[in-house]
């Protein structure tokens, strides 16, 4: 069945520009998903931090840049902490322009995780929804969307059943996974190379251990990401032998794609819980197996044994071996998990449907 065209309002990260790396794995979410719904044939408007660029393949969508402070990240403060809103925050900025937009749109569709947007939603003319990114690291944050899902829960939709687990919810949670432009990675069918390991370089990621299993078996591991901690990256580096860490920085898609599929294996190795793991994703949609931490929505992510291996969480022995047998895998299977789960049509898709349903809940209860 054919669906009506949306008007949809896309509203991204506050703590971070689109293209900087700054707004972590929503960037990449995004983006994928703006080309998935213009596939669709809906017309789109983005709002996002000044600075903020689209790639080609979503020239479609109208983007409206926002300045303003940006917003400080939920993952870098207690989970106590109460709500910070800096003065002339983007944050503000944002949802100011998206709550006008949102009037004339038939939704509007949050990808930050913020407290703001969540308290409205109940008290604003536009249609809000929220895909939520990130685990319950915030008790202000947990407390919210417990609360709007007693009160609207078809507004709410979540990357894993896992990241959904971390909070109290009153329904079976509407679940949409993720997506990826999969034109833009090359499957690489030979994979004797180094190990890998990509993402924020901050605590949380725990990439200690994935440099632990890199020198316990004489290999070199690539790291890709963001340099957010930098204290932190030079005690793991002075703590192993020299070399065992290839610094790569934050690259884009095509550049990273092409390092990273000369991977024989991605390291995932989150001290906390993951909402989806984009990096997984990536790499399996370039033919390299995944070693993963079972945590998170990395545990949804990776069939053990088929397309990589799950252990223990924080067992880096378990993870030591387990990279000694990713040989085992069949690259083949990994790209076809992703093209089967998490292509960006598919994804679009998902959110699709979970709009038309929370927009027509909506409806009913006006008659």
């Amino acid at each position: 069945m054919k669906v009506s065209r949306l008007e949809l309002v896309l509203v991204s990260t506050p703590i971070g520009c689109l293209g900087s790396g700054r707004g972590g794995g929503v960037e990449l979410t995004i983006c994928s998903l703006i080309k998935g719904l213009l596939d669709l044939g809906h017309k789109l408007v983005v709002l996002a931090p000044e600075g903020s660029i689209l790639p080609p393949d979503c020239s479609g969508a109208e983007i409206k840049h926002v300045t303003g402070i940006d917003q400080p990240s939920w993952q870098h403060r207690p989970e106590s902490a109460p709500m910070i809103i800096p003065p002339d925050g983007v944050l503000l900025g944002l949802w100011e322009q998206a709550l006008g937009l949102g009037k004339s749109s038939d939704a509007v569709i949050n990808f930050s995780y913020d407290w703001l947007p969540i308290w409205l939603t109940p008290w604003v003319e536009a249609e809000l929804f929220h895909l939520i990114s990130m685990g319950g690291v915030s008790q202000m944050m947990k407390s919210l969307i417990g609360e709007l899902s007693r009160s609207a829960p078809s507004r709410l939709a979540f990357h894993t059943y896992r990241q959904a687990s971390d909070y109290d919810l009153s329904k079976t949670p509407v679940v949409v996974g993720n997506g990826f432009v999969l034109d833009n990675y090359e499957f690489q069918p030979q994979g004797g190379g180094p190990l890998g390991w990509a993402g924020r370089v901050a605590p949380e990621k725990g990439l200690e251990d994935a440099v632990a299993v890199a020198a316990a078996l004489g290999d070199r591991l690539m790291v890709w990401g963001v340099m957010e901690d930098i204290n932190y990256a030079k005690k793991i580096e002075s703590a192993f032998p020299p070399g065992t860490i290839d610094w790569r920085g934050f690259l884009s898609t095509a550049e990273l794609q092409k390092e990273l599929g000369t991977c024989r294996a991605l390291l995932n190795t989150p001290k906390w819980n993951e909402a989806y793991g984009n990096v997984v994703v990536e790499a399996m949609a370039c033919g390299v197996p995944v070693v993963a931490y079972d945590r998170g929505g990395p545990g949804e992510l990776v069939e053990s044994g088929i397309t990589g291996w799950l252990v223990p969480p924080d067992d880096i022995d378990a993870m030591t071996n387990a990279t000694s047998l990713v040989n085992e895998i069949d690259r083949n299977e990994c790209r076809n998990w992703v093209e089967e789960s998490a292509s960006h049509d598919g994804f679009a898709k998902r959110v699709e449907a979970w709009i038309q349903k929370g927009i027509k809940i909506k409806n009913a209860s006006n008659l």
